[in-house]
């Protein structure tokens, strides 16, 4: 049952830093673009450079 003193802390404190992360990310604009890096990987470099 001691056990349960540690862990409780310490999962409500790695889920606060992981919604921090994702607030951080999602301020940042880290999900603006969904579609852009799909499609960007279909054409290749070379064409787009001439």
């Amino acid at each position: 049952m001691s056990v349960l003193l540690y862990l409780i802390p310490i999962a409500l404190a790695l889920g606060a830093a992981g919604l921090v992360a994702f607030l951080w990310a999602l301020r940042q604009g880290q999900f603006e673009d969904m579609d852009g890096a799909a499609i960007r990987i279909l054409f290749d470099e070379d064409e787009a450079q001439r």
